[in-house]
């Protein structure tokens, strides 16, 4: 019976403050979609410096006959077969090296010539323009520096440089991206919050004679601020649900079908479903306790039972 009287409250509730009810569904479901969107770009973020971060290399590149005359650090000539013998040779004795593979002139313009042949300047160069280089794997790609340090102003190498640094830009943006993400977030769920306060004490004052007969009776205060507190929390849940069929449907559009990203940019390692299943029991968890927790604040102060 209590049940019931419960069930039937929770009803009266929500269909007597339906456009409220309806503004918390919505603000709940925008903060928690949010919520779930930036747990899910963290873990793609995470998910993409394993995957590059892996792949990265150290690059030296050494001169060549035409840098002598235009680069300060070729001033001494092109790059001799010793000095190649030696930088290799140091190279794997540096405990921080996994694997060391050489690239021609050759290859380095066959290699531009599959990424850039379309470019006008493709057409003037020639192989002996291009510049050789060790291509160097390392065990742990923040030890850049120790390359660098050992290798920067060498005789016969014109430059180290860092793949990493490009991508820790790209990772930055992403990060920056993210943090606006729970900016926004941080502020739906302030206004859900408030709108959640403000449905609770609308329905208390309603149904403040009710609640007054109740009080009188005896009833206890939890007994009174049930039907409240599930009135807030049922409109939650709804926003919850609508939240995780959001982020199912987003990833299923923008990554599987419609957009289809996962095809288009392949070398994107994206987050899988399991990322994504993960996240909704947490959404919906959230989606109930959060407004629960504010009518139940609300209510201790306001109605004072």
């Amino acid at each position: 019976m209590r049940a019931q009287f419960v069930l039937s409250e929770i009803g009266v509730g929500l269909r007597r403050n339906l456009t409220m009810t309806f503004a918390v569904i919505v603000s709940v479901a925008l903060s928690l979609a949010l919520f779930g969107g930036s747990l899910l770009m963290s873990d793609q973020v995470s998910t993409m410096k394993g995957y590059w971060y892996d792949k990265v290399n150290v690059s030296i590149f050494l001169c060549n006959k035409h840098d002598a005359d235009s680069d300060v650090k070729c001033a001494k000539g092109a790059v001799t077969e010793d000095q190649k013998k030696q930088i290799l040779s140091d190279l794997h004795k540096m405990p921080v090296v996994e694997k060391v593979a050489y690239e021609s002139q050759d290859e380095a313009y066959k290699h531009y010539k599959e990424q850039f042949g379309n470019s006008p300047l493709a057409g003037s160069l020639t192989p002996d323009q291009m510049q050789e280089s060790y291509r160097i794997k390392l065990k742990d790609p923040q030890k850049y520096q120790v390359i660098a340090s050992a290798f920067n102003g060498r005789a016969g190498v014109q430059s180290v440089q860092d793949q990493k640094g490009i991508l820790d830009n790209l990772f930055t943006l992403l990060n920056l991206m993210n943090r606006g993400a729970l900016g926004v977030m941080a502020l739906m769920l302030i206004v859900a919050l408030l709108l959640i306060v403000n449905t609770v004490r609308v329905s208390a004052f309603s149904r403040r004679r009710e609640t007054g007969i109740m009080r009188l009776v005896g009833a206890s205060g939890f007994y009174i601020q049930a039907p409240f507190i599930a009135e807030a929390a049922v409109a939650g849940l709804i926003g919850g649900g609508v939240a995780c069929v959001a982020l199912v449907v987003g990833r299923y559009f923008t990554i599987d079908h419609g957009m289809a990203l996962s095809t288009k940019l392949t070398l994107i390692n994206f987050v899988g479903w399991d990322a994504v299943l993960t996240k909704l029991p947490l959404i919906l968890a959230t989606s109930v306790v959060m407004p629960s927790l504010a009518a139940f604040f609300a209510l201790r102060k306001y109605l004072k039972v």
